[in-house]
């Protein structure tokens, strides 16, 4: 029988071939080389393994013979169009933890690089010039550092920063006040840690609500004598104010890793001497490479042997029953819209299923719950199978009751997520038709008759009057087009509730601008990834 075959498109540690074994093919290309890659390809593969330079495209998926793994020896998938890879049926694996030490490494490195003016110091030197009194710095000893994103690699940070005696906050709506006093941090809100920290860095995915996050406003709040890192992703720091800033003597230093377009090399923020600038070193270290190769040819090994793979990227674990499994994406729906809404991390999540579907097994649908809450976290990177590993880091569980009996649906699914102030907020769907359209049946107890859309917009206020006026006029003078809206109410002047579809994105001030002009409590916008 022929031996799988593994094309190795471009140079990984000598370890992933040893740990790919005896069993395969093993090929060689240049993945950057295309027509080379192209060839390789149309010649018959069952996995490639790559790391940033390949680009696997549509048109590389679509030429790709027997291919049936994608395995990217990193943490990004930029170069990877994961959809067309999951239309083709071509399973794709990365190695989301194989740098997390090394990019926690380098945003410290930056850090104290930018607290005592290691790199100006450095050049002025090299340059002829003994400037001591020029490039005094500062301690990092009892001083406060503030962590934007407390996932692993923020976690990393925090830890080995406080060996140093430094105070950790953090700003992590997703994550439990439990979970993060057990890490011996304190949370906060985002205004808060920005006045109140000496060090600020950044450690969040970059997603529509975190692009900009650390932006014109953000940079008024915080001390002059602040430092800021992003060694996360590019984006999440809006570049052009961060150097106005830094050009004002608003802050005092800058430490980045990652920009908004890379490759970078004619950032102004370059000619500043309070600026300590790497070109996206996060994962280039030989131990985080070694990892990551290992990691994914364990996956391929695993992957071509049809066994579950926990880095699977696009692929459902375990045998689901053919009635349960329209219900995934309903339930996926679902989380979001509660993560939406909450604005903060649920500590749990209960999955009421009811109806004809209460007779199978419906445990996926707790993972199900977990992925759609985790979604505008993580971004969509989140799994079936690394969905409940990330729960667990965020202290959120999940679990499903059943109850065969359903009064207004022959199926009805409600999440019920249980917040850290004790309060709950629950959110009802079904599926309708032969095509299994997804349904919003109601929001707490308020019932609605919703066709969710990518772009979601959600006001809670008291009944009066005048207030669909107000949003309309709000949205039209932004540009922002409503597809459609309804309105639910518990009695006339009570609890109201409005949901409107619009065809782009409500940021956090135009939000702002609505609830002060509605006097509306919540106004949350949630985009369905």
């Amino acid at each position: 029988m022929a031996k799988p075959v593994v094309l190795i498109a471009e140079e990984l540690s000598p370890a992933t071939v040893s740990e790919l074994g005896p069993d395969f093919e093993i090929r060689i290309c240049d993945g950057a080389n295309r027509t080379e890659l192209l060839s390789a390809l149309a010649a018959g593969v069952d996995a490639i393994l790559i790391r940033s330079a390949t680009k696997m495209d549509a048109e590389a998926i679509g030429s790709a013979k027997g291919l049936r793994v994608i395995a990217r020896a990193g943490v990004g998938l930029d170069n990877v169009d994961v959809a067309a890879a999951t239309q083709a049926g071509v399973m794709v694996v990365n190695a989301p933890t194989s740098n997390v030490v090394s990019a926690a490494e380098l945003a410290i490195g930056l850090l104290l690089a930018s607290a005592r003016h290691i790199s100006a110091a450095n050049a002025a030197l090299r340059n002829g010039k003994w400037a001591r009194s020029k490039y005094t710095g500062s301690e990092l000893y009892e001083k406060t550092l503030g962590v934007v994103g407390l996932g692993r690699i923020g976690q990393l940070v925090a830890h080995r920063m406080q060996a140093f005696g430094m105070q950790v906050i953090a700003y992590d709506p997703y994550l439990s006040p439990q979970r993060a006093a057990q890490l011996g941090v304190r949370l906060v809100e985002l205004n808060e840690l920005l006045g109140e920290s000496d060090f600020i860095t950044i450690h969040l995915p970059k997603t529509k609500e975190t692009a900009g996050l650390i932006g014109i406003d953000a940079l008024t709040k915080v001390k002059q004598t602040v430092h800021i890192i992003n060694a996360a992703r590019g984006g999440v720091v809006d570049e052009v104010a961060l150097y106005e800033a830094l050009k004002s003597g608003r802050i005092s230093g800058v430490g980045i890793d990652v920009y908004s377009t890379e490759p970078c090399t004619d950032s102004p923020l370059f000619g500043l001497d309070n600026v300590v600038a790497t070109p996206h070193l996060g994962a280039s270290t030989e131990e985080a490479q070694e990892r990551a190769g290992i990691a994914v040819a364990i996956s391929v090994r695993k992957a071509l042997a049809g066994e579950l793979v926990p880095d699977a990227v696009n692929v459902r674990g375990g045998t689901i029953d053919k009635d349960v499994r329209p219900a995934l994406p309903l339930v996926e729906t679902l989380g979001q819209i509660i993560s939406g809404l909450a604005g903060g991390a649920p500590s749990s999540v209960v999955v009421e299923v009811r109806g004809e579907i209460a007779n199978f097994d419906c445990e996926i649908l707790a993972t199900s719950a977990l992925k759609g809450l985790l979604l505008g976290v993580v971004g969509d990177g989140v799994s079936y199978v690394n969905a409940p590993m990330l729960a667990k880091e965020r202290g959120l569980v999940a679990s499903v009751v059943k109850n065969v009996e359903s009064e207004d649906h022959r199926n009805a699914i409600t999440l019920t997520a249980a917040l850290g102030d004790g309060s709950q907020i629950s959110v009802s769907g079904t599926l309708v038709g032969l095509k299994r359209v997804q349904k919003i049946v109601a929001i707490d107890d308020l019932a609605l008759d919703l066709i969710p859309s990518e772009s979601l917009l959600f006001l809670r206020y008291a009944d009066k009057p005048g207030v669909i006026g107000v949003v309309g006029r709000i949205l039209g003078e932004a540009a922002i087009n409503i597809g459609g809206m309804q309105v639910a109410r518990d009695r006339a002047g009570g609890e109201a509730l409005m949901v409107l579809t619009i065809d782009s994105a409500v940021g956090p001030e135009l939000a702002a601008t609505i609830s002060t002009e509605t006097k509306a409590r919540v106004v949350r916008f949630v985009n369905l990834i």
